[in-house]
């Protein structure tokens, strides 16, 4: 069997034409959705990219794991997916990205690896190295072909073509937005794709093998015809208070974030109506890119043999609750895609059959991806695993007993270099932190040194109204902070704390989180 994991970033979970949004075209995925399991409530641990996906890669919660921000080194005492897989006869590798610093105990101090936060995951062999962000094969591609490489590399995501025609953009009195000056054939998304393909097409064996996308990630600009393909007129509806100001007054940490440049959506409304277009045609482009693939598989003999998972690493607020980016407490930031479809040769993904077509309602976090992985290799799920496998939900109608009832996530906003809200919040670096404890019906926010937030999502779909000084909601705030307690605490790092030393020789024995059985079906 072959194990494809895909990853988009950015990508918000409700962005699947297969889940019936109103304007988003995503046949490709619907596709793959038809033959495998979609999960609805799907979530992210962490954001921006490092934390959480050092939680993917690790299937670790953030207080584990310790990547705190973009460019806090994950600690090599933590094995990864990639690792696991390699040591039981595997050859993983990675297409793009992995987001995750290296450990600076045991890298060179004249290493430039220390000085940024895209080295390869360890563990995997990398088709994709990066210079300031940008993969140096993709660069090396621009340049034969004949482009103008600009001395900001990250103005090759950003510039549109006919730069000098600016006056056309949709918000100044043009139908749609400018594309991209890179065209689709030569886009880093479409590169990095037919990497895939090829580098899929040389295995001897059978693979392990992660795709990392970097669309639907800002900036929002897409290629032609993907900036023309969704109209701006049509994208009317954000879920926010009347005004930024009026927002900002929810709580103290969302005043500061929305008193930033980086993170304060746009006021003019065209503006934001041409930046969710633009949104939308990425993600098209990601679906068709993804389309190709999949029909490479197909010609190689290789699609029946393969599981393919698709999802992100976090969502994007995109004007929700005024905000832009992946940031904070809000749903929007977190709530991601999951669709899992299990081989279909009768040998490996008959077990499967039941649930191809299907819409699982229960939760599920992104530290599920490793042990999934791990557990249809038939490799064991180290104890580090704060996750489960989520095969027991595609093998079966409903979930196993013992399986989750909420999902949680957690964000450390400190900032090494400009500490802004600590400044401004009067807290210390250690105090940046927010647990989330969500369910079908409540949603608790803890900050380390601001007060809580609460909300009944039932009737607060949008998260408008904080109910953590309402007291009628006095006994329910004081249950979920219980539960959060009770929570990080089980959810410890295990480390050595399963072994005891004596005589004639030291004795580990293994319990689970839970009652669920955790073990490979």
């Amino acid at each position: 069997m072959n194990i494809l994991y895909i990853t988009a970033d950015q990508w918000r979970a409700e962005c699947l034409s297969v889940l019936g949004h109103p304007l988003i075209q995503t046949p490709n995925l619907d596709e793959l959705a038809k033959q495998g399991v979609v999960f609805r409530n799907h979530f992210a641990q962490s954001t921006p990219c490092s934390p959480s996906r050092s939680s993917i890669h690790t299937g670790m919660y953030l207080h584990n794991h310790r990547v705190c921000i973009n460019g806090t080194p994950l600690n090599n005492r933590h094995t990864n997916w990639a690792i696991e897989a390699r040591a039981a006869g595997y050859d993983p590798f990675i297409v793009g990205y992995a987001d995750v610093p290296v450990d600076p105990q045991t890298t060179p101090a004249t290493s430039r690896e220390l000085t940024h936060y895209s080295s390869p995951l360890r563990g995997a062999n990398t088709d994709t190295h990066y210079y300031r962000d940008v993969p140096t094969n993709w660069l090396a591609d621009l340049k034969a072909k004949g482009y103008e490489i600009p001395a900001v590399l990250q103005d090759l995501y950003a510039n549109p073509a006919n730069g000098k025609e600016y006056a056309k953009e949709y918000e100044r009195g043009g139908a749609h937005p400018l594309p991209l000056a890179i065209s689709f054939e030569d886009h880093e998304t479409n590169f990095q794709t037919n990497r895939c393909i090829k580098l899929i097409g040389e295995q001897k064996a059978p693979w392990v093998c992660h795709l990392s996308l970097l669309r639907p990630h800002p900036p929002f600009i897409a290629p032609a015809p993907y900036n023309r393909m969704y109209n701006p007129a049509d994208v009317d509806v954000w879920q926010r208070a009347q005004s930024a100001e009026i927002q900002a007054q929810q709580h103290p940490w969302l005043r500061v974030q929305l008193s930033r440049d980086d993170h304060l959506a746009p006021a003019d409304h065209r503006h934001m109506q041409r930046l969710k277009a633009s949104y939308y045609g990425l993600m098209t482009e990601v679906d068709d890119c993804l389309g190709k693939l999949f029909r490479a598989l197909k010609a190689s003999g290789q699609w029946h043999d393969t599981l393919i998972i698709f999802s992100s690493d976090h969502g994007e607020q995109m004007g929700d609750q005024w905000l832009m980016g992946k940031c904070g407490y809000y749903d929007a930031s977190y709530h991601i895609p999951l669709i899992i479809r299990c081989p279909t040769a009768p040998s490996i993904g008959a077990a499967a059959d039941a649930t191809r077509g299907t819409f699982v309602p229960s939760f599920t976090e992104n530290i599920d991806i490793m042990p999934t992985i791990l557990d249809y290799l038939g490799v064991e799920i180290p104890e580090q695993c704060d996750g489960y496998s989520l095969r027991p939900l595609l093998e079966n109608a409903s979930a196993p007993p013992g399986w989750r009832s909420e999902v949680h996530w957690q964000v450390d906003f400190r900032d090494i270099v400009n500490p802004r809200h600590e400044r401004e919040l009067a807290i210390t670096q250690h105090q940046c932190g927010i647990s989330v404890i969500r369910d079908e019906r409540y949603k608790y926010v803890h900050f380390t040194a601001l007060p809580p937030l609460f909300f009944d999502l039932k009737n607060d779909p949008h998260e408008a109204c904080n109910l953590a000084e309402d007291a009628n909601y006095a006994s329910l705030v004081l249950h979920y902070a219980q539960k959060m307690i009770s929570w990080r605490m089980n959810h410890e790092e295990r480390a050595y704390s399963q072994t005891y030393l004596c005589e004639p020789a030291p004795i580990t024995r293994k319990s689970p989180l839970t009652d669920l059985h955790r073990t490979q079906a």
